[in-house]
């Protein structure tokens, strides 16, 4: 039997979704393979104490450069593919792919896959300001697999960003930042969602399929299973 690929998580933003990948990858792998196996996998893990302040004021440039040297630190210790956990970040995917010879597998083109596997064309996108505001995960989804995408008002966005930033990364879960969501995802199922993507890693930490009355997509899931097979391919 061929070994499994080696799994290349670039983490720590945060490290609380950061731990989902870990645990749903190897529970995966556990689950398909049977036994005591679990993935063969490397992480550098990124302290997003210094990352944060340096999207804020879009040093995007800066943070290229850092995302692409943790790619090639991957590949340097034997990762088999790069798997940023992380949505927004994403924004870098091109410059991480020209910085390592191993591939990057996307975490848009895998929650997509499942949004078009669930027979859904247009989708509601819940993320951090960067992933709703900008084209690199929108643009991605339409153009690669003709998703139409809705992103709630400028006021929803801001209160969706300020959760992630304040409270899910740092692994604070209330209950009143769990109504918000719903409400914000109601809005999107008005206005013609037939799921709603959580497009930010930690959002699956606040919010479950019981808090809305459209199909949720958890990247954080897909992206891992994603990961999983590319292993065992």
């Amino acid at each position: 039997m061929k070994a499994p690929a080696v799994i290349g998580l670039l983490g720590g933003m945060s490290w609380e979704s950061s731990a989902e990948y870990y645990r749903i990858i190897n529970q995966e792998i556990m689950r398909r393979t049977g036994g005591a196996h679990w993935a063969r996998c490397v992480m550098v893990s990124l302290d997003f104490g210094e990352v944060a302040p340096l999207q804020h004021q879009g040093r995007w440039d800066d943070l290229a450069a850092l995302m692409a040297d943790s790619a090639r630190r991957l590949e340097r210790s034997g990762a088999d593919m790069v798997v940023l956990c992380t949505n927004t970040m994403h924004r870098l995917a091109g410059d991480i792919e020209e910085a390592v010879s191993i591939p990057l597998v996307h975490i848009a083109d895998a929650t997509a896959q499942a949004v078009k596997a669930a027979g859904l064309g247009r989708v509601g996108l819940l993320g951090t300001a960067f992933t709703m505001e900008q084209d690199f995960y929108k643009g991605r989804l339409l153009q690669r697999h003709g998703l139409d995408v809705l992103v709630p008002s400028a006021e929803d966005r801001a209160d969706v960003h300020r959760v992630i930033y304040l409270e899910l990364i740092k692994g604070v879960v209330l209950p009143t930042s769990r109504q918000r969501y719903r409400e914000v995802m109601q809005r999107l199922v008005d206005r013609g969602a037939e799921g709603v993507i959580l497009g930010c890693t930690e959002i699956g930490l606040l919010v479950a399929a019981a808090d809305c009355a459209a199909p949720l997509f958890d990247t954080t899931r897909l992206h891992a299973l994603a990961a999983v097979d590319k292993s065992l391919g």
